[in-house]
């Protein structure tokens, strides 16, 4: 599944256990559906934001200079 996917998926579950209308057993299936949702997420984010690089200039013969990008906190 993809992360978009994985990501409607994760607000659906949200939405349904707001609503407070679950028996115990499916409220609990569902937030371990959610929990292992958020972790795949969570990873494909990282791995994502491991290969974003900033274009910082051009060398003499055209070529791109990058450098990793870091988010400012």
């Amino acid at each position: 599944m993809d992360f978009e996917k994985k990501l409607n998926r994760l607000e659906e579950i949200v939405h349904k256990m707001e609503k407070g209308e679950m028996a115990l057993d499916e409220s609990l299936k569902l937030f371990e559906e959610g929990v292992k949702l958020s972790r795949d997420c969570h990873k494909q984010l990282t791995q994502a934001e491991a290969q974003v690089k900033k274009l910082v200039g051009f060398d003499a013969e055209g070529k791109a200079i990058t450098e990793n990008f870091r988010v400012e906190e």
